[in-house]
């Protein structure tokens, strides 16, 4: 029995890391217009030093290597490792990334509502 249960636990944990490694996907659905602009939301990027903490392709000086790379953002199917990659939950995780996953290292920046959405515009741009 223990090697059945070993056997299986091996299978679940590698499973897993094969699982979290999956973050992109070619062909993921494309993005619909949610009232976010991309070109203002390259300034809100550059003014609140995103790319202090992530390497973000278009942004000047955004080479941070704290959080991840956002290169190929709009193929991702999932954000911040958990949430599915939409554009509602895309907003909520650059406005309020604290409440969304308590003790993450990405900060609230105090970000408006029109704010967040221009980001995500930006970010969808990064197929």
């Amino acid at each position: 029995m223990i090697g059945v249960r070993t056997s299986w636990l091996a299978a679940a944990f590698g499973g897993g890391l094969l699982l979290a490694g999956c973050g992109q996907q070619p062909g993921a659905p494309a993005w619909k217009d949610f009232g976010g602009d991309a070109a203002r939301g390259a300034v809100t990027i550059d003014r609140t030093a995103c790319g202090a903490c992530h390497e973000i392709p278009g942004i000047a000086n955004a080479t941070g290597l704290v959080g991840p790379p956002l290169k190929h953002f709009a193929r991702r199917t999932v954000i911040a490792g958990m949430l599915p990659n939409t554009p509602p939950n895309l907003v909520d995780w650059i406005r309020y990334p604290q409440s969304v996953a308590p003790g993450n290292a990405m900060p609230n920046e105090g970000l408006t509502d029109a704010q967040s959405r221009d980001v995500a515009a930006y970010l969808y741009t990064l197929k």
